[in-house]
């Protein structure tokens, strides 16, 4: 994982703090379905001294049916619109029904795949906030034989209560892995049924 930081002053500045290394193994130690590959991405520099971040795609049949990326920000200082030190970042692209598009529950019901994702994993979070967008596709003209399309695009942030133990920053990880798969249609892992990984989807760390 590539750590990127803002310069500070003074000595030891460019050392990232020994929590936030912390937290960014877990964000790589990280597993998920076989359906997901994920990979780092280049962190944003200026939000937050210190960042890190991935992406997934989420592919079924060799088709791309979900994307998603996660940024993990840490200000040693603290935040005060973040209420902690830690702020996620999260973003999920996954194609729909188009006849889900036009359902007046969609955005509440896809809201609720991100916090019921985050209470499954046994995340603690505070703060969270975020949007829900549907984006429905008809084609005419020279176009009128494509099929119609929809997507929807949860975009959310919330800060993970981790301060006391950074390990459990996993938790809202795979939770977000989560949220990329009930988006995409996936059904869910039964009950007792352990998903194992494909090795290919940690390439990257």
């Amino acid at each position: 994982m590539v750590v990127h930081s803002e310069n500070h002053t003074g000595p030891g500045a460019d050392e990232a703090p020994a929590d936030f290394v912390t937290a960014l193994a877990q964000l790589r130690a990280a597993t998920f379905r076989h359906e997901v590959f994920c990979e780092e991405m280049p962190a944003p520099q200026r939000i937050a001294p210190w960042s890190g971040a991935v992406s997934a795609d989420v592919t079924l049949d060799d088709d791309e049916i979900a994307t998603g990326r996660l940024i993990l920000l840490h200000d040693p200082r603290g935040n005060d619109a973040w209420d902690g030190t830690y702020r996620l970042i999260a973003y999920a692209r996954a194609q729909i029904d188009p006849e889900l598009a036009s359902d007046p529950l969609l955005g509440g019901v896809g809201w609720t795949w991100l916090t019921e994702a985050l209470d499954a994993h046994g995340s603690e979070w505070a703060s969270a906030s975020g949007s829900v967008t549907r984006v429905a596709t008809e084609s005419f003209g020279g176009m009128a034989d494509e099929e119609p399309t929809a997507q929807i695009e949860i975009r959310a942030s919330w800060t993970p209560l981790v301060e006391d133990d950074p390990t459990a920053l996993r938790a809202h990880v795979e939770a977000w892995g989560e949220l990329l798969c009930t988006a995409a249609g996936l059904p869910p892992v039964p009950e007792g049924v352990t998903a194992i990984p494909q090795r290919r989807g940690q390439r990257g760390f």
